[in-house]
């Protein structure tokens, strides 16, 4: 379930009016590891296995290309409220020492770190040598726009679509928070083992550390994004080696990193 209906009552031009609206539904799960808690995701309730297992991507928690065993442990009205990954010990990552004590909720991605050197990225700066034209992107995104059923009946929704370097959409995912969409993205194409072709990420809402950060472990170089970017999210893009490009919208852009990915318009 991904929409719900509630009456509300509609304010327009001073008139009134009693109406039933759509509303994404957002919902809370338990993701245990090997029978113990791990933490607690508020997110739109589907692709629950592909968010878990691109969160475990991205928290370096698992990252080997076997395939997960999931087990739900707790469903209430079609809804999974605890779901349960087993992972043997040799297979955990670092990212578990450093267990979640707090909820995640859909706004953040990054609620359960607990000290500042959490928040820091140990791995080799992304060199892709390949570049490709500003014309490509309003393809993409009207390729994105074309499937964001939740956010056409809600408005409440984002997405998150990956495509490889022909711009051929391998994944495309909505939920209440931004980065859960990109975990569900992420982590669809690790159970498809397709990761490796993810060429371009791009997103609804606006840019901030953590959209870059997991796309930088899962070496996707280019992401796009419909709103803003934050001081914090293009620093790190620079650092990462990967091509921000912000306010994708109405023939326009703003490049705020690497912008040597980007041939010039005649090339195209």
């Amino acid at each position: 379930m991904q929409t719900q209906k509630y009456e509300a009552l509609k304010i327009a031009q001073l008139k009134q009016e009693v109406i039933t609206d759509n509303l994404v539904v957002e919902s809370a799960l338990q993701i245990n590891i090997n029978q113990e808690p791990y933490t607690v995701v508020m997110r739109t309730p589907n692709n629950d296995l592909e968010l878990i297992r691109g969160l475990l991507f991205a928290e370096d928690i698992y990252k080997k290309n076997e395939q997960l065993k999931f087990e739900i442990i707790e469903q209430e009205n079609k809804i999974n409220k605890i779901i349960n990954a087993t992972i043997s010990k040799g297979h955990l990552g670092k990212g578990y020492l450093n267990k979640r004590t707090l909820l995640s909720v859909s706004s953040c991605g990054i609620c359960g770190k607990q000290e500042l050197k959490d928040l820091k990225v140990d791995e080799k700066k992304l060199n892709k040598s390949f570049s490709f034209s500003i014309t490509i992107i309003k393809k993409m995104l009207q390729k994105m726009n074309n499937f964001q059923q939740v956010f056409e009946i809600t408005g409440g929704s984002h997405a998150a679509a990956i495509f490889d370097k022909k711009q051929n959409l391998l994944s495309i995912k909505e939920d209440l928070g931004r980065h859960n969409a990109v975990d569900k993205v992420v982590g669809d194409l690790l159970i498809k083992n397709k990761l490796q072709s993810a060429n371009y990420l791009l997103v609804s809402g606006r840019v901030s550390y953590e959209i870059v950060t997991k796309a930088f472990i899962a070496k996707i170089p280019v992401i796009i994004a419909i709103s803003a970017c934050s001081s914090l999210a293009v620093d790190f893009a620079k650092e990462f080696g990967i091509c921000l490009i912000g306010f994708t919208r109405n023939e326009k852009m703003t490049i705020y990193s690497n912008p040597n990915y980007i041939t010039k318009l005649e090339h195209a």
